[in-house]
């Protein structure tokens, strides 16, 4: 007969719940206070209770099945049971706190001045150049290469955002704190979340200014690498909130190649001159078409990122490099409409490799610690 097997031990099972991500929160459930009880039976069944945030949690079934297959994986563990409960009024205000911080701040967390974010807002003159698809493609590229993203989808009238990312998640509200749905690893809040169907939104500048505070303010994204600002076209009312928001923001400009987006988006990256913004780059987009026999076709003409560059390195003072070309493709159309974005489902493509060498030297740029106090003592 062989002997039985010993019943798990309470470190193993700890250590096994420490490695269950909260989908939203992005972080243990035992660091957020979610395990209310863990009993461990004779006979080697594990019962778990787990406190969710709200009672209609989107993810419940998502947290259920990575808290069994991890205690699964225990040796000694036979059965595993997890009973969803309900955090408490005092049990969700001791998790905002932990979230915010001891003193319950609801600013601009990017604004600290510990924050090490990089945030990029994501601008162009015009329409139609694909802003919103290079902006989706970059994040998730950088989340691909392990740093923590962000998107906020400020272009209010056109948010399209979700869409790309193929999210019909809602956020979850906890009391007035804001879980972002997360997609490819991106956290994404959108204006496009909160309203039904196609229904357009129809607002004037003062409630597009509250809007997108209220995504920087109220959105718990944690602590990110990178936060991407899909902007609306033009300089108007959001490029200016962003500015008085977020005024450590830099500016990525996208345009196309001809010389009359050129001149357009020119005014996008101008504008750093007025609110004191660094422009990061400019990304031409729709560069070229690849021809079958290996030549190249200039549908949009040619040059024109390389001289918005040069326009941009001379108006703003400092230099301003064009930072890639991202040729046409089908297949980035296609990722758009199918919620994949193309540096995930197609990376070996022209289109995806200019994006992917593009999100390389943004990742190249470190978070800077000058001017921030660390703490230190001498001794």
């Amino acid at each position: 007969m062989s002997a039985p097997t010993a019943s798990p031990s309470q470190e193993a099972v700890n250590a096994a719940l420490a490695t269950v991500i909260d989908p939203e929160l992005r972080r243990p459930i035992t660091e957020l206070g979610m395990v209310e009880s863990v009993e461990i039976a004779d006979d080697g069944r594990v019962t778990l209770a787990v406190l969710l945030t709200i009672a209609g949690c989107p993810l419940r079934d998502t947290i259920t099945s990575d808290a069994t297959k991890a205690l699964q994986a225990v040796p000694g563990v036979t059965a595993v049971d997890v009973d969803l409960k309900v955090m408490t009024q005092e049990q969700r205000d001791a998790l905002k706190e932990l979230l915010r911080g001891a003193a319950g701040q609801r600013g601009i967390p990017f604004n600290q001045p510990d924050s090490l974010t990089k945030v990029y807002a994501v601008a162009s003159g015009k329409g139609g150049v694909g802003k919103s698809s290079v902006t989706v493609n970059l994040a998730c590229a950088l989340a691909a290469q392990g740093l923590r993203v962000g998107i906020v989808d400020a272009d209010v009238y056109g948010f399209s955002v979700p869409a790309l990312m193929g999210i019909t998640q809602a956020p979850t509200r906890v009391d007035d704190m804001i879980l972002p749905p997360v997609a490819y690893g991106v956290k994404v809040i959108s204006i496009g979340m909160f309203v039904s169907g196609n229904q357009p939104v129809a607002w004037r500048g003062p409630m597009l200014h509250r809007a997108l505070e209220q995504f920087l303010t109220d959105v718990y994204f944690g602590d990110l690498d990178a936060l991407f600002l899909d902007l609306p076209p033009g300089t108007g009312d959001i490029a200016i909130s962003v500015a008085q928001l977020l005024p450590k923001a830099e500016i990525l400009v996208v345009t196309t190649p001809q010389a009359a987006a050129a001149d357009v988006a020119e005014r996008a990256g101008a504008i750093a001159t007025q609110t004191g913004q660094k422009v990061a780059g400019v990304i031409e987009n729709m560069s070229y078409l690849e021809m079958p026999d290996g030549g190249r076709m200039d549908l949009f003409g040619s040059g024109g990122g390389t001289v918005l560059a040069e326009r941009l390195t001379a108006t703003v003072g400092e230099d301003v490099p064009l930072l890639g070309q991202i040729p046409l493709d089908i297949k980035l159309r296609e990722g758009g409409d199918t919620g994949l974005p193309i540096v995930l489902g197609q990376a070996e493509t022209p289109a995806a490799e200019a994006l992917l060498a593009i999100a390389g030297r943004l990742a190249a740029r470190p978070r800077g610690l000058a001017g921030m106090k660390l703490g230190l003592q001498p001794r």
